[in-house]
C-alpha cells in the first residue's frame, strides 16, 4: 500500500522536516502559510488535515506546535520487522507480512 500524496502535500511535509530539524519544535500554521506562500491559513489547515487522514503526520488537539510526521518506512522499522520475521512462526510472519503491506514498508 503506497499513500499518495500531492505536490503541495509533499511540499508541506517538507517543510516540517525542515523547520522541526532546524529549530527543534513543528511551525505554526503561520509560519506554514508564510514558508510556502500558501494564500491562507486555513489552506493550510486543510493540507495538514488530509495529511492526518492520511496516516503521515499527527497533531495533539489542543496543542500548539505539535505536528509530527509520521513515516513507517524509516531503515530502522523495516530492520525490526526483518529481525523479528527469522526464526517466527508461517503465522506470526503471515501477521507481520500484512502489517507492513498496510504499512507501506518492504520486508
Amino acid at each position: 500500500m503506497t499513500i499518495k500524496l500531492t505536490k503541495k502535500q509533499l511540499a508541506v511535509l517538507d517543510f516540517l522536516q525542515d523547520f522541526t530539524e532546524e529549530k527543534g519544535i513543528s511551525p505554526s500554521y503561520r509560519e506554514i502559510q508564510a514558508g510556502l506562500g500558501l494564500s491562507s491559513v486555513s489552506a493550510v489547515a486543510e493540507h495538514i488535515d488530509n495529511l492526518v487522514s492520511k496516516g503521515v503526520l499527527r497533531k495533539v488537539p489542543g496543542a500548539a506546535r505539535s505536528l509530527e510526521i509520521l513515516d513507517y518506512r524509516h531503515e530502522e522499522t523495516v530492520e525490526l520487522f526483518k529481525a523479528r520475521m527469522v526464526g517466527c512462526s508461517e503465522e506470526e510472519k503471515a501477521v507481520l507480512e500484512k502489517a507492513a503491506g498496510i504499512l507501506g514498508i518492504e520486508v
